[in-house]
């Protein structure tokens, strides 16, 4: 059992050094259609989450006067 264990560490503790050693190629640099594309990917991205959020806040607000005229606060 003992050996079982040693030869399992000593496996991790050469994969893990093999995982270090190891390197990834450089990425490409992006063209200018890209960065475009992805600029306008995040605007339209932050345009639907205010959007939602907006939708969010005015539904939180008639929520909350609907139940506030129910308690019959004003």
């Amino acid at each position: 059992m003992k050996k079982a264990v040693t030869i399992l560490a000593i496996g991790l503790m050469l994969g893990a050094f093999a995982a270090s050693q190891a390197k990834l190629p450089e990425a490409k640099p992006k063209t200018d259609a890209e960065k475009s594309a992805e600029a306008d990917k995040a605007k339209s991205a932050k345009a639907k989450d205010d959007s939602e959020l907006a939708k969010a806040q005015d539904k939180a607000v008639a929520n909350y006067k609907k139940n506030h005229a129910a308690m019959g606060k004003k």
